[in-house]
């Protein structure tokens, strides 16, 4: 059973930065897309940030040119690096993957959920 647990969320002031990690345990082969997705209170689930099998990324344009992704095989570990961060970018944010080929934003395309990590960012 695969199991998604994500840490580095925290607060900070606009302007600066953060890592989230989603450490993939029990994973026996690769999740054919891993991503993050974030909901910000009474605001619908939105992706973020998502990598395939070949390693191709994909962005939300919200956060182009500011977020970046990388995945350490070894570790079956996914690290999301958030700079420039604002106050729009505030949201509990998840960790999701799935056995499926083609990443998706659609949430309910994904079999497999962290429990969360809140990222605040203050003006």
């Amino acid at each position: 059973q695969v199991q998604l647990v994500e840490s580095g969320g925290g607060s900070v002031q606009a302007g600066g930065s953060l890592r989230l990690s989603c450490a993939a345990n029990g994973v026996i082969y690769r999740p054919d897309c891993m991503g993050w997705f974030r909901q910000a209170p009474e605001k619908e689930r939105e992706g973020v940030a998502f990598i395939d099998g070949e390693g191709s990324t994909t962005f939300a344009d919200s956060v182009k040119g500011r977020f970046t992704l990388s995945l350490d095989n070894a570790k079956n570990t996914l690290y999301l690096q958030m700079n420039s961060l604002k106050p729009d970018d505030t949201a509990l944010y998840y960790c999701a993957a799935r056995y499926r080929r083609y990443c998706y934003t659609d949430p309910a395309q994904y079999n497999y959920w962290g429990q969360g990590t809140q990222v605040t960012v203050s003006s």
